[in-house]
This record gives structure tokens, sequence and C-alpha cells, in this order.
């Protein structure tokens, strides 16, 4: 199956936090926009209610145990050329997934970034990221050094911050949650896919 233009099958990965509600209503969201959205449970059904309990499931599965089972989800579908996306810790793990995918379409990352390999290459691939300014998880010099490094990679890269905004500013269900914030994001993300 070839996607249709304008539409992406999307791999959205969730934060610490688990597969919460407001991960399942995103892939809605993106759905209702016509693209197929594979919503992969890294954590196996486990989900916090805070961020510290999530990084305790966080490092109880392991770093290597995510990004492998991250990989097993997308597998099935990277032929297609995926568009990979995810909440803070799912955008880590969705960076360097579409780093690591040739066929990658795009990366839309919200609320988080990872590190960048010296030798990664990402030849215009299309990356979109939009976090809370300031971020406690995303400080403006790692930022500012993740954004020289990503476009030394080739990638096509726009940041979008909101100022005021928590964390995870479009889940909400958390204190971070930001409405204005979190509409404005999605209809800047949802012209982003539109025309990868």
């Amino acid at each position: 199956m070839t996607a249709v233009a304008g539409t992406s099958t999307i791999v959205l990965f969730h934060s610490a936090y688990g597969l919460r509600p407001a991960v399942h209503e995103a892939a809605d969201r993106l759905r209702a926009a016509g693209h197929e959205v594979v919503v992969p449970d890294l954590y196996e059904g486990q989900t916090a209610e805070t961020v510290e309990d999530g990084m305790v499931i966080k490092e109880r599965i392991g770093r290597d145990e995510l990004l492998k089972r991250a990989v097993t989800a997308a597998a099935p579908y990277s032929d297609r050329g995926l568009v990979y996306a995810g909440f803070s810790l799912g955008g880590s793990l969705a960076q360097n997934l579409a780093l690591a995918d040739d066929k990658a379409r795009g990366l839309l990352l919200l609320h988080g970034t990872s590190d960048i390999v010296d030798d990664a290459t990402a030849d215009d691939l299309p990356v979109q990221l939009h976090v809370a300014d300031p971020d406690p998880f995303e400080p403006h010099d790692w930022l500012n050094a993740w954004y020289l490094r990503m476009r030394r990679a080739g990638a096509d890269v726009e940041v979008f911050r909101y100022t005021g905004a928590g964390h995870i500013f479009t889940d909400p269900e958390l204190p971070d949650y930001d409405k204005e914030a979190a509409e404005a994001a999605w209809r800047v993300a949802l012209g982003f896919l539109a025309d990868l």
C-alpha cells in the first residue's frame, strides 16, 4: 500500500507516562486528518500518574529494550516510508528510529528530543519540534546544540516554542496542560504532516 498525497503512516510513541488517553486522542486527531496511525504500547499496559513513576517504569524496562520494542513496532510499516512521532520520551525514541531509517518521510517531536551521533545523516528529512519555553527537560543550550546537529546531519528542522506552557502541554489530564499552546501546536503539526 502506498500513501496518498497529503496522508502518511505515522508511528506515534507515548511519553514516560505510558499509553495514556491523550495519546489515543492525538492518534484520533491524526486519523481524522486522513493519516494511518500506529500507537505502540512500549510499557505493555503500564501507565504512570506522575513523571517520577514514569521514570521508574522507564528505568526498569531500560532504554535499549524500549528502543528494541519501538523498532519491532515500526518494522512492519517501514517500507511505506513512515513518519515517526512521539511525546517527550516517545519523541526521543522516534528521533532515533527516524535517523536510522533512510525511508523515513518525516519526524514530528512533541516535547522531546534525543542526542545525535556525530555521523548521523538525515538528508532533507522534514523535522518539526514543539516544545515548552522554558522546558526543564529541554533547556535552551541543549535545544540550540540539538538544532545545529540536526541541521549538520541534513535535516530540514523547524522548532516551535510555547512560552509559559508546561513540559507535556498537550495532555489535558496533566498539570502541564495548556489548551491554547496545545491547539496551536496541533494546528501547525497537522499542516506539517499534510505537506509531507
